[in-house]
């Protein structure tokens, strides 16, 4: 699986950070309460987001839609508002929140489409507009779009607002290429292995703003890790390999945990002080 290299996608911005952060009841001066980015950072957010796909799924088909959405809705209150209580970055609490954000992201768009039987492609437009506006908003108010300063209140509602947008847009997105035009979930799988290695690129050889890399390359991560996991669960009918949804679910669960259990007792990717 292509990694969209870390020091393509997290190196200083020219002109940011350069407004005082104005602390507002939030994490205080320490380090950021979000993760280095490192390789292992991008391959937990595949996972978690593959996961969040068929997770999604399988709450969706075993409960319902309404009861699946209002646990979802429940699980992500409550871990954000675990996250937004911590002091400094917890590994385990950050990528709990990542996981609980995937599958109510997925539950979102996809109650958007079924429910509401708005197209994908208009979807895809007004997930992207929303998350242009909300990057915009983020600027104006802090002056910077840097990962590496989520240091007050302000700043981590930004960054959380524009994490749950960019999963509802990735799964828009990989819906209406496996669906909508009818490429199917494993060839949507590789070009969105193929796509996510453009940012990376364009940031280490063309110049390309280093938080537009970031983003881009994090929106991507979404139909990435669900196409492949949606190919996994599918039935053969549908052109996967039949695993089941559950299953599936499960069996990312373990890469999962034990990576995130590594990121904590390393403190690979602890953000400095």
């Amino acid at each position: 699986m292509a990694q969209p290299s870390s020091e393509a996608l997290t190196r200083p911005v020219d002109g940011e950070g350069s407004r005082t952060p104005v602390p507002e009841g939030g994490p205080g001066p320490g380090g950021s309460k979000v993760p280095q980015v490192t390789a292992l950072f991008w391959g937990v957010k595949v996972l978690t987001t593959g996961m969040g796909e068929t997770a999604s799924d399988h709450l969706g088909r075993t409960l319902g839609p309404i009861p699946a959405g209002t646990l979802g809705l429940a699980g992500l209150v409550a871990l954000l508002v675990l996250q937004f209580r911590t002091t400094r970055y917890r590994p385990w609490v950050y990528w709990s929140a990542i996981v609980m954000v995937s599958v109510f992201g997925t539950m979102a768009a996809d109650v958007v489409h079924v429910m509401a039987g708005i197209p994908y492609t208009v979807s895809v437009i007004a997930f992207s507009l929303g998350l242009a506006a909300l990057l915009t908003a983020w600027h104006v108010s802090e002056g910077t779009l840097s990962i590496h300063s989520i240091r007050t209140r302000r700043r981590e509602t930004f960054y959380w607002a524009t994490v749950l947008t960019t999963f509802a847009l990735g799964t828009a997105v990989g819906d209406l290429t496996a669906g909508t035009l009818g490429w199917g979930y494993l060839p949507s799988g590789i070009l969105f292995t193929a796509l996510i290695a453009v940012p990376a690129l364009a940031g280490r050889f063309l110049g390309l703003n280093a938080v537009a890399a970031f983003w881009w390359a994090y929106v991507l991560t979404r139909p990435l890790g669900a196409s492949f996991a949606d190919w996994m669960g599918v039935s053969t009918a549908h052109g996967g390999l039949g695993w089941g949804t559950g299953p599936v679910t499960l069996t990312l669960i373990a890469p999962i945990a034990l990576l995130v259990g590594y990121l904590a007792l390393s403190h690979r990717d602890t953000p400095p002080e």
